[in-house]
């Protein structure tokens, strides 16, 4: 039985290359729902859709529980399921093995940097290696959407502004993490370095977002395996101290921050090559795998 509200968000395209549609999975790699033929009117961006707040999931809703409107899976393919977000919000250090196996100390409040939203891919869409680099790495970190507008967020309402759950790869060129003065944002924002999806998973679909099993394979060779109960700043906490700099505003996407296990502090370090297939999974919300090219 489908809890109220619990919906799988997704953006695709059909078959020929049609335009860009709003659309349900009915279970993960199941059948689409095109909310677009469903509900004409709504807009085609998932950030105005969630914008509509919860006028815009109840229809989403009315659509799935219609029987209608579905569509096959072949011959479709899913895009990022916010492809113009205002923000992307990232967060370092934020799991406790992934600070002991670069020795570094627990940060005292989030370390927070962003990456530019034309970094932002699907998930089954290729990353590109720049030519800038040859350290590319690969982070797989638990994403959380905003759904809901606010500035100074108390902990305890945090969640309240989240509409749900995506699994996201935080692509990182280490050596421009390290030149630019160390600033991080040129290593995080070269353009592809944010696969997303498949699916927004709204958060009445997750059992518990703090205890998701979280992994990340290179060609099929599992390189992390954590779970999200290793957050050092779970999301409410997050939230709260973003929201002390900034507004959110439906459609950010927060990046939680990656489990042990990344390339560059294996020995010696291991890089992505051109060629290589990077699978991102995270317990009850899905997986993407992209192609190095």
């Amino acid at each position: 039985m489908r809890l109220a509200g619990a919906m799988r968000l997704v953006r695709f395209r059909g078959a020929g290359g049609a335009g860009t549609r709003l659309g349900l999975e009915e279970a993960p790699g199941g059948a689409l729902v095109d909310l677009t033929a469903a509900e004409p009117t709504l807009p085609p961006s998932m950030r105005e859709f969630l914008e509509l707040g919860p006028p815009g999931l109840a229809l989403a809703q009315r659509a799935l529980e219609s029987g209608r409107y579905r569509v096959a899976r072949e011959g479709t393919r899913l895009l990022a399921p916010v492809g113009d977000p205002q923000k992307v919000i990232c967060v370092g250090l934020n799991y406790h093995d992934h600070c002991r196996e670069q020795g570094a100390r627990v940060p005292p409040e989030p370390v927070i940097f962003s990456k530019f939203p034309s970094a932002v891919v699907g998930p089954f869409d290729d990353i590109v290696h720049p030519q800038e680099t040859e350290a590319v790495d690969w982070e797989v970190e638990l994403a959380a959407v905003i759904g809901k507008t606010g500035r100074h967020i108390e902990e305890s309402a945090a969640l309240d502004h989240v509409v749900g759950f995506t699994v996201a790869n935080d692509v990182s060129a280490r050596d421009w993490q390290t030149k630019n003065a160390k600033q991080w944002l040129l290593g995080k924002t070269f353009d592809t370095f944010c696969p997303l999806g498949p699916a927004i998973v709204t958060k009445e679909a997750v059992t518990d977002v703090h205890n998701l099993r979280i992994r990340c394979s290179v060609n099929g060779q599992l390189m992390q395996d954590g779970n999200t109960n290793q957050l050092i700043f779970p999301l409410p906490k997050l939230i709260a101290w973003v929201s002390r700099f900034v507004t959110l505003v439906p459609g950010d996407i927060l990046l939680t921050g990656t489990p042990a296990g990344v390339g560059f502090f294996r020995k010696p370090p291991v890089f992505l090559k051109r060629g290589d297939e990077v699978q991102c999974e995270i317990e009850e919300l899905g997986t993407i795998c992209n192609k190095v090219v």
